[in-house]
């Protein structure tokens, strides 16, 4: 296996150079071949999907099923995607008619940023690198990409990898640590797309306003779980379970605590327990089980939170330092102010919080950041309707985990300290892609705008309230009542008339209609 190699710090200002070149000379304005580029990153997943394997294995002891199904595998779905809608997503739109402004010929069109760096994570090499990668290839960027130094093995096969699929002229990896991602960051940039902690994700932040380059955040935070009891156990425990041990609970969008009725947490934890026994029966340390933490550093902070919690281990709580293994591990009893509340666990510890209220439940979350997700687990569309109005966080999820960082059609990202902007099919197209508004104005558009030119008269201000609209309704009196605009009847009449006009229409009856009008 090839030994990582850090980048020399004085050739990042000629890589970056290149980059910008490519990207100015126009080469990835043809789709033709970013579409080439696409196909060429997905077959060098596939030419190395055991390669791959391999370093993630050596990297975070990944099992193998965890990286075809969770990082080459959607790789492949979100070229497919890309790659299927290109043309669509590349099109200049043109937006709906306006009386007022159609005469200017809008158009709005797709143009890339610039030369993108893509600074990723260590905890889903591929997934999380490679899924922005192809967004900002797709929306005809140039790419510099800083994988994480904690992964050694995968980093160094990426070096190896991408030179011989993609152009070096259009994309650039650039291995390294604190000093050359600080390099990294004095550059100017078209996009920057970060993904890791929030400590790191402000000084990345921090970096691009002093260049003022965009940049999307994707960073975590202690996502809550919300257990109703009229959930389907069973397969609410193995989709929690699963959530929290896959990757050894290295997930942004792992579930960090489960807030649960207080008379319902036996009942869980016995649903709980029993899953787990079915999921590790030679336990969870044999071969391929599950994965470790991904340093030294990461163990001792984790299992530290385990030794320091008040509550009870139910099950669980065997750690091995010498792999850096910790088993999955229940806590029940868990108060709001626990050790294991205290930060994003980031590592296989459910916390189980007895609550007497949804309300209370709801209450505390509410008072913490922003998280990446809030899942709930019930049948109850009261229930779920409640917490979706009541919290804020970057997705919401019912009776599922995990999928929603992949799944095709919706955006994924946080809000506030779990990130901001998203990435993600076509909305990560659109997170690499410049709108680029556009007029086309003829001279004739003067008969009607002629009273802009100066010099400015009284007729002419007067005249001007013609060209714009008017307020769309009378003054209010006061704010509306609670079941304001709730007025379902008005459908169904509009509904009649229509089918009253169409029937009479058919038939000639205009007559009808008139007498009826």
């Amino acid at each position: 296996m090839t030994t990582l190699a850090y980048t020399p710090i004085s050739e990042i200002d000629a890589f970056h150079a290149q980059l910008d070149a490519t990207f100015r000379s126009g080469k990835l304005q043809s789709i033709p071949f970013r579409k080439y580029l696409l196909l060429q990153i997905g077959y060098m997943l596939k030419d190395n999907t055991q390669e791959i394997v391999d370093a993630l294995h050596k990297d975070l002891g990944k099992p193998d099923l965890e990286t075809h199904a969770l990082e080459i595998g959607p790789m492949y779905n979100e070229i497919s995607d890309t790659y299927a809608h290109l043309e669509e997503w590349s099109k200049p739109t043109k937006p709906p008619f306006s009386l007022l402004f159609q005469p200017l010929r809008r158009v709005v069109y797709k143009q890339g940023k610039g030369v993108c760096l893509i600074i990723g994570p260590f905890n889903y090499p591929i997934s999380m690198c490679v899924g922005p990668i192809i967004s900002a290839i797709a929306a005809g960027n140039t790419v510099m990409f800083k994988p994480s130094e904690a992964t050694p093995a995968m980093s160094a096969l990426f070096a190896e990898m991408f030179p011989k699929y993609v152009d070096s002229s259009v994309l650039r990896v650039v291995n390294g640590g604190i000093a050359e991602t600080s390099k990294l960051l004095e550059l100017t940039w078209g996009h920057i797309l970060f993904t890791g902690s929030g400590r790191v994700g402000r000084v990345v932040a921090t970096a691009a306003g002093k260049t003022l380059s965009p940049v999307t955040l994707e960073l975590g935070g202690k996502t809550p779980v919300f257990i109703d009891p009229s959930c389907d156990l069973e397969t609410t425990t193995r989709r929690l379970l699963w959530g929290k041990v896959t990757n050894s609970g290295q997930t942004c969008v792992a579930p960090d605590y489960v807030l649960v009725p207080r008379h319902f947490q036996e009942t869980f934890i016995e649903a709980l327990k029993k899953t787990h026994d079915s999921f590790y029966p030679q336990g969870p340390f044999a071969p391929n089980a599950m994965g470790k933490m991904i340093n030294e550093q990461a163990f001792k902070r984790v299992s530290g939170l385990l030794e320091k919690t008040r509550g009870t281990v139910v099950f669980g709580g065997q750690v091995d330092e010498a792999t850096k293994a910790i088993a999955p591990t229940v806590v029940k009893d868990v108060s709001f102010d626990d050790p294991l509340m205290s930060e994003e666990i980031f590592g296989p510890l459910l916390p189980v919080i007895p609550i007497d209220t949804l309300e209370e439940g709801i209450a505390f979350v509410n008072k913490r950041e922003y998280p990446l997700t809030v899942y709930v687990f019930s049948t109850d569309s009261t229930f779920k309707a409640k917490i979706i109005k009541s919290t804020i966080s970057g997705s919401i999820v019912m009776n599922e985990t995990l999928w929603q960082a992949g799944c095709d059609g919706i955006p994924f990202g946080g809000i506030g300290p779990s990130g901001t902007g998203f990435h993600n099919g076509k909305y990560g197209f659109d997170t690499f892609t410049h709108f680029r508004a556009s007029l086309d104005s003829p001279s004739w558009v003067d008969i009607l705008l002629k009273l802009r030119y100066p010099p400015y008269t009284a007729t002419k201000i007067k005249r001007s309230g013609l060209v714009f609209w008017g307020l769309p309704g009378k003054r209010p009196t006061g704010p509306p009542s609670a079941t304001a605009g709730s007025r379902p009847y008005k459908k169904w009449i509009m509904v009649f008339v229509a089918l009253v006009l169409a029937g009479a229409l058919r038939k000639g009856n205009l007559l009808g209609v008139r007498k009826l009008l």
